[in-house]
């Protein structure tokens, strides 16, 4: 069987391509394993230090197989269907959260329903001038799955998310750079290499300290400010006890770019 996920490594950047081109790369059960399974072994891959994720042709991933949906509709099996193709989502969606390296989405067009909550699940989006953000879920009667309800309501505000998913939106790349939910636009011509650029840039840096930096980012949205700081303490520390920080301070020193070594 032909793989829908694609894996190419370029220095300590590993990329993580969806190939179903022919469908704006929808993610069924299969390509959700797939997805998951790369990630899970670059995450794993101390030699990876950033991830590229992005999606063949011209979308970054339209969301859910409809044609999937339809077949198992025929069959009466559309719980069954969902019940497994959320649970591939969320493993993947985890995957990319829980990574404790940086994950860049490149976004060459469209991330609509389950591509919407994956490339939000990403540390830093970089669209192309084509690039949009659109629900999806309300057109086809579903409820929003993947964390959707989760990253939008946290990054834009639950007024701006609640107008967002109710009417289904298509937030055009301007306007998601607005809203902070795109971090670059590029030209189209221009955003693989852009996207590899960036994806090196944060390869070169301090692993072990952008992993904290993620881990602490999420516990933000549902803990108080004292046991942030705990926590943020607990980090400090243990940033202190290994080899990024002193090569940082070394570097401020001696007024260089600092060379940060492999996380442990």
């Amino acid at each position: 069987m032909a793989s829908n996920v694609r894996v190419e490594r370029r220095g300590a950047v590993e990329e993580v391509r969806i190939a179903r081109a022919d469908r704006l790369n929808a993610l069924d059960v299969p390509t959700f394993r797939e997805v998951r399974a790369a990630l899970q072994s670059a995450a794993l891959d101390r030699d990876v230090r950033c991830v590229l994720l992005t999606g063949d042709g011209r979308a970054f991933s339209a969301g859910g197989d409809v044609a999937a949906m339809d077949e198992a509709r025929q069959r009466g099996d559309l719980p069954r269907l969902f019940h497994e193709l959320t649970g591939e989502q969320e493993s993947a969606v985890r995957e990319v959260v829980g990574m404790r390296k940086p994950v860049v989405a490149a976004l060459p067009g469209v991330a609509a329903g389950g591509g919407f909550s994956l490339a939000l699940a990403a540390d830093w989006r970089i669209g192309s001038e084509a690039a949009a953000f659109v629900p999806a879920f309300p057109g086809l009667g579903a409820v929003p799955d993947g964390g959707l309800t989760y990253f939008l309501p946290h990054y834009v505000g639950i007024g701006l998310a609640q107008e967002i998913l109710l009417t289904n939106a298509r937030l055009s790349a301007d306007r998601a750079r607005e809203l902070g939910l795109l971090h670059e636009i590029v030209p189209s011509a221009e955003l693989g290499a852009r996207a590899w650029a960036r994806a090196t840039e944060f390869a070169a840096g301090p692993t072990f300290a952008i992993g904290w930096m993620k881990r602490l980012m999420l516990s933000a949205f549902s803990g108080s400010l004292e046991s942030q700081m705990m926590l943020e303490r607990r980090g400090a520390v243990e940033a202190a006890r290994g080899a990024e920080l002193p090569e940082g301070i070394r570097a401020f020193r001696e007024k260089r770019r600092p060379t940060f070594p492999p996380p442990p």
